[in-house]
């Protein structure tokens, strides 16, 4: 038997039921009128962004990474919640504006942005966090064209990176960003060629659960930022320190432990040198703001026993939650956070595996996970479903189409 990962907290039983807005899910799935079904718990995601103001410095800004969660509802959401928005395409940039984000609060970043791409964000006005000295000529080529001076930060890929992260961002030879060493040159380029000057984006990685490297990694970005301003002999408007901070999704891990981290980066803020003295900070957060507040939800389609042991076959699947079904990054898959959401809390009476209706092996949902006795009919909840799970996966895939979504 294999556990399953630790479900968020905030979730609980009304009639048996798993609810998520106070409402079980049998009726959110009769309001979408089909599964599966993505759920996006708006009571997680506010106290998320209220855990985070409160442990962190008051000048530390929080920006959103659109790619975690690109649901047009979350973003109209979250644009009363963070400072900002990080976004990695002109789709995502057309979702912000879509729902009334001004531009001055988008940063675009990204190693392979095609000059429409560039184009689209000079016009309106967002930031672009160059990743070469080649884009940085695109957009300045760009912006005369236009006659609109582009707004560049530089993506820098430093030369150290943040342990125990699920994705290194940084450090060695990277696609992201502008080595270190070349940033001070073409930043003073980039500014004596006209552009708005916006300053520094240093993204070393994701997916850390460990508050000591997650402390290290900061006060190293403060110092890099430090140096590298001096070095360019110009203000820096505004640092995007990256972020980060992980979130727990299989047995054993534990939570950042937002506290400590809050604390020892307010001490660094107290202590920056006079040259960051005016600078703007802030970090960027997808998963850990999304994350948690995201349920998946899909109905077993059948019960069969071969060679004795059992499965609950879903209409879901790997091409809506790919990073469950273990294929998206992993090296031993692990079993994410799940449930039988029509029977939540019962006591488990039996080994299943839950899988998805693909016609692949690799479409796994939970691997010999104890639950209780379940029957056709039955709602499976998948939990950590709020980020990186419909638009991350093969939706098309074998032409199932995609999942419903929803924000409660």
């Amino acid at each position: 038997m294999k556990p399953v990962g630790p479900i968020p907290a905030g979730y609980a039983a009304i009639d048996g039921e798993l609810a998520i807005g106070g409402r079980r899910v049998s009726e959110l799935v009769a309001e979408a009128g089909r599964t599966p079904l993505f759920v996006y718990s708006r009571a997680h995601i506010d106290a998320r962004v209220a855990a985070l103001r409160t442990a962190l410095p008051a000048r530390v800004g929080i920006n959103y990474a659109v790619k975690a969660n690109p649901h047009l509802a979350v973003i109209g959401h979250m644009a009363a919640l963070v400072d900002g928005f990080d976004i990695a395409s002109s789709g995502e940039l057309g979702l912000c504006v879509a729902v009334g984000i001004d531009p001055a609060r988008i940063s675009f970043a990204g190693p392979g942005k095609r000059d429409d791409e560039l184009e689209a964000a000079i016009a309106v006005g967002v930031t672009l966090n160059c990743e070469s000295a080649g884009e940085a000529a695109r957009a300045l080529a760009i912006g005369e064209r236009l006659g609109k001076a582009p707004r560049i930060a530089i993506r820098v890929n430093p030369s150290f990176e943040l342990k125990g992260s699920g994705m290194k961002m940084g450090g060695g030879a990277k696609p992201f960003g502008v080595d270190a060493d070349q940033v001070p040159a073409l930043a003073r380029h980039v500014i004596a060629a006209g552009a708005e000057w916006r300053g520094l984006h240093i993204f070393t990685g994701s997916q850390a659960l460990s508050a000591d490297a997650i402390i290290e990694a900061q006060g190293n970005v403060l110092e890099l930022a430090a140096k590298l301003a001096g070095d360019i002999g110009q203000p820096l408007p505004k640092l995007n320190m990256g972020g980060g901070l992980g979130i727990p999704y299989f047995p054993g891990d534990t939570p950042v432990d937002l506290a400590r981290v809050g604390a020892a980066l307010a001490e660094r803020v107290e202590s920056l040198p006079a040259v960051l003295a005016e600078t703007e900070l802030c970090i960027e957060l997808g998963r850990y703001l999304v994350g948690e507040a995201g349920v998946y939800l899909t109905r077993i389609i059948d019960r069969k026993v071969s060679h004795g042991v059992t499965y609950l076959v879903t209409d879901g699947g790997l091409h809506h939650q790919l990073a469950a079904s273990g294929n998206f990054g992993t090296v031993v898959r692990r079993n994410y956070p799940s449930a039988i959401a029509t029977r939540y809390g019962a006591e488990p009476t039996e080994e299943v595996n839950i899988v998805g209706c693909l016609c692949t092996p690799l479409d796994r949902l939970a691997d010999a996970a104890a639950m209780p006795e379940a029957q056709v009919g039955d709602l499976v909840a998948v939990f950590c479903a709020g980020a990186y799970g419909a638009t991350a996966s093969p939706a098309a895939f074998l032409g199932h189409g995609p999942a419903a979504e929803m924000l409660v």
